[in-house]
């Protein structure tokens, strides 16, 4: 019986070792493999941010790719707090290389308008198809930006994409509200590109940012955003005034804007200096002089 035992138990550690350590066809064992792998992974070491004209498209692509996996593997073992780090550092990075490829690419960017055949139509030719499609791979496109201009750009919702429920609650809704923001150019030429009542409603959603996180790190972005809106909601734009400029008045709509704001949403910042504004207009105060007194920033 015991030399029986003895065998058994042998032939377990036997078993055990090889589950343990299984060949390769090679003679090598998976874990050797997985090693390789992972060391070549290691030695890989994405170009400068700073940009240089001997980089190639490939290369910042390529570069794009490696901090993309990295971020993926420290989000998933890190805390909300600790990823919020993750994508400011993870924002930089992508906003470096992406200037970077604006740069390479200034000919072709020049010369996109002229392939436009239609509204939110474009006949482009091989290589500029190729390039859009290498660049929608690292969630890059081409967004033309009004007046001739062409732009590489972050898709609207890629961050959204990558950080949504790993992040606190605070850049999580930055993070979405951004992407709706860029989710369309705001202006063009001097001009507002989406409705009053559109720019009316995300003052308000800036406002009650900055309000229910006032210590967030991201508080004074949020006040820059909110501020540059309002700014342009009650001074108006070059191409889009809010006044008539023969009879000094607010013009209907706008008008029509303000009485909105001020009834849905009464007790907000955005009420009050609106208030202020048309207060200003029916007292004739000189034009020059209501921007000094509205003072958006205050």
């Amino acid at each position: 019986m015991r030399n029986s035992l003895a065998i058994c138990m042998l032939s377990v550690l036997v078993f055990s070792c090889k589950k343990e350590a299984p060949k390769t066809a090679g003679g090598k064992t998976a874990n050797d493999s997985i090693a390789k792998t992972e060391m070549k992974e290691d030695l890989f070491k994405p170009i400068d941010t700073a940009c240089s004209p001997t980089n190639k498209t490939e290369d910042y692509i390529t570069a794009i790719q490696w901090y993309r996996t990295k971020v993926d593997r420290e989000i998933a073992g890190n805390s909300p707090a600790q990823n919020n780090k993750v994508y400011e550092d993870y924002l930089k990075v992508r906003e470096k290389y992406t200037e970077c490829l604006n740069d390479l690419h200034t000919d072709l960017l020049d010369k996109y308008v002229d392939y436009h055949t239609g509204p939110d139509t474009y006949d482009l030719p091989d290589n500029v198809k190729k390039m859009a499609a290498e660049l929608n791979k690292v969630g890059l496109e081409f967004r033309v930006m009004g007046e001739g201009l062409t732009e590489i750009h972050s898709l609207p919702g890629y961050y959204e994409s990558v950080f949504k429920n790993m992040v606190t609650p605070d850049y999580s809704a930055y993070i979405s509200q951004t992407a709706k923001d860029n989710k369309e150019n705001y202006a063009i030429n001097g001009g507002l590109m989406i409705t009053w009542e559109e720019l009316g409603d995300r003052l308000i959603v800036w406002e009650n940012f900055i309000n229910t996180y006032p210590k967030s790190l991201l508080s004074q972005q949020a006040k820059n955003n909110y501020n540059s809106y309002l700014a342009d909601y009650l001074l108006g734009m070059d191409s889009d005034p809010i006044y008539d400029r023969e009879g000094g008045k607010i013009l209907d709509d706008k008008k029509e804007e303000y009485n909105r704001i001020i009834k849905k949403y009464p007790n907000s910042n955005t009420a009050k200096k609106t208030k202020e504004l048309i207060a200003a207009f029916d007292a004739h105060m000189p034009v020059d002089q209501i921007e000094e007194k509205i003072n958006v920033r205050r």
